[in-house]
């Protein structure tokens, strides 16, 4: 109705204006009606759409313009009001919005595509036998390596370099231990770092027996060695970052948050994003350093469709892994070791109030019970009741009974990775005993602080498939099943959460909740088409879902198909 009385107002100013060309007056009821024209981009009907709105509502279509969802609805509803250039017939397959992964390692697992694979070794001796092999492609220069762990060896002890020096005496080796917290060098290494014996290191270990290294670097002692290791090139890194985009694609990932780079990364993903040759979002926290801090309150936050940097990453601690992590008590097998904060209380308290007064988002992994109790009461003395800041505790591992209520009282957002449950589980209990263990991965227990958590990977010290973030969220088994039941499994989450763990908070967390995260009308088109139903699928089901395409701003950027045909 709006229109035709639109209409004739136009009209009658043009017959007012006694044109005797009525040329132009077509061409401007052309240009008004066709901006206004219901045309789509795309359309993708037949589905079975989890929006993951609010009401957790489902539909059979929707229809995308300029990168955007237009609308939502019954398949003949949307084919027939949104004539588009493209439709896509989902076959009856699910979609759900991209998944978003709110703790890894973008860069750093770009890197490790470089480096020897070592996730999966069984002892020492098959790491040696990898490394070999690896070498042999890579004859010059340093060997790097991680994925170790060594609590999945017989005798679960840190290995020593004396094998690594007996078959590698003139190359530097360094193989970081599967969460980044531990570290094996050679000699050749250590020469290149002037380690001759262990000397005290804030938030580190220098391991040594009998007065000489063992080559076993804890926490703050492996950048010592990792410092001196030759740049990877500008277009070395640029095709590793590109080979590493093209696998998140493959299982869905559409936004990653990378935690823990230096602005240099920033501005080369700025470059790469420009290029268009990167296509995945990023949500990147800086690390804690002095250049990172003057870099972004100079600049302010950085904010584009698919970069955002308004946040920084802190480390409370090491690993449990490790026993890096600072607990509260002693460790239940190692009674003379409590672990360690990796920075003084008032550097905390420092960075915290920086932070906040530009601010800023903080970020702090905080794995054992004392770490976590540290930061979150330094968050508690900062952050006013009711706010919106959203800091973060990245893991938030080992929480103390006591020390759940410093999440809800202050809204700190925990952001967990249900895959280091499973992994951890096999030995956790003897590092924190059968009473201090039920506050660990509880998932459950943190959710009902605030009502929402974030989940991620945190690859690639745990794998990059999100589906395995959904079994063991939802299981808490591994992959074998597990153990039967599930591992505490009081605290497993339901598939409506996880799933809204890995979309719409996991957006939240990163205040981006209005652009993504859901699938809804102007959000960004961010989806994923998936053969199995995750709401209604078992657990193998789970564990074997495929990725049938994935697009990013409603652009497929994965098609399993085509991705088949590559591999034939």
């Amino acid at each position: 109705m709006l229109k035709f009385y639109t209409f004739k107002i136009i009209t009658k100013i043009f017959i007012a204006m006694r044109l005797v060309n009525l040329m132009p007056f077509f061409a401007f009821m052309a240009i008004f009606f066709g901006c206004n024209s219901k045309k789509a981009d795309l359309v993708v009907y037949n589905a079975k759409i989890y929006t993951v709105n609010e009401n957790f509502q489902v539909v059979e279509a929707m229809a995308i313009k300029d990168g955007k969802i237009l609308a939502l609805g019954s398949s003949d509803e949307i084919r027939n009001t949104y004539p588009a250039k493209e439709e896509v017939n989902a076959e009856g397959n699910a979609i759900y919005p991209g998944f978003i992964d709110a703790h890894a390692h973008f860069f750093g697992y770009a890197e490790s595509l470089n480096n020897a694979d070592l996730v999966g070794t069984s002892s020492w001796e098959e790491v040696l036998a990898r490394l070999q092999e690896f070498a042999k492609n890579k004859p010059e220069g340093w060997l790097i390596g991680r994925g170790w762990d060594q609590n999945d060896w017989p005798n679960q002890q840190f290995p020593t370099k004396q094998k690594l020096d007996e078959l590698f005496p003139d190359r530097p080796v360094l193989l970081t231990r599967i969460d980044g917290h531990a570290a094996i060098a050679n000699q050749k290494a250590l020469d290149a770092a002037k380690i001759t014996k262990a000397y005290p290191i804030t938030g580190g270990d220098i391991v040594e027996k009998e007065g000489k290294p063992t080559g076993m670097l804890i926490d703050n002692a492996i950048s010592l060695v990792s410092s001196k290791i030759p740049d990877i090139t500008k277009e070395r890194m640029k095709e590793l970052l590109l080979q590493a985009q093209q696998k998140c694609f493959a299982v869905g990932l559409t936004t990653i948050d990378d935690c823990g780079l230096d602005y240099l990364a920033v501005e080369a993903i700025e470059q790469l994003h420009g290029e268009g040759s990167l296509k995945m979002r990023l949500y990147v926290m800086l690390s804690d350093a002095e250049k990172n801090y003057d870099f972004l309150i100079k600049r302010g936050k950085i904010k584009t469709d698919r970069l955002n940097v308004r946040s920084f990453k802190v480390f409370a601690d090491g690993a449990l892994g490790s026993r890096g992590a600072c607990l509260l008590h002693p460790y239940n097998d190692m009674p003379n070791q409590k672990g360690f904060l990796l920075s003084d209380i008032a550097h905390f308290e420092k960075v915290a109030k920086k932070i906040n007064e530009h601010d800023f988002q903080m970020c702090t992994h905080a794995i054992g019970d004392s770490a976590n109790r540290a930061v979150l009461k330094i968050y508690n003395s900062i952050l006013p009741k009711n706010n919106d800041k959203r800091w973060r505790i990245e893991h938030a591992q080992v929480v103390n009974t006591a020390d759940f209520d410093l999440f809800g009282s202050a809204r700190v957002v925990p952001s967990v990775q249900p895959t280091h449950a499973t992994s951890d589980m096999y030995w956790a209990q003897d590092r924190l005993g059968k009473e201090r263990v039920k506050g660990a991965y509880a998932y459950k227990q943190l959710l009902a602080q605030n009502g929402w958590v974030a989940l991620g990977t945190d690859f690639p010290v745990e794998q990059i498939n999100p589906m395995l973030t959904f079994y063991a969220a939802t299981a808490r088994k591994d992959l074998k099943g597990y153990p039967e039941g599930g591992y505490q499994s009081e605290n497993a989450l339901t598939a409506e959460e996880t799933l809204r763990g890995m979309t719409i908070w996991a957006a939240k967390s990163n205040f981006e909740e209005n652009e993504k995260g859901s699938l809804e009308v102007g959000k960004l088109a961010d989806f994923v088409i998936m053969k199995n139903d995750l709401m209604k699928a078992n657990d193998q089901q789970i564990i074997t879902n495929k990725v049938i395409s994935t697009y990013v701003n409603g652009e497929k950027v994965y098609d399993s198909a085509q991705h088949f045909k590559k591999q034939q």
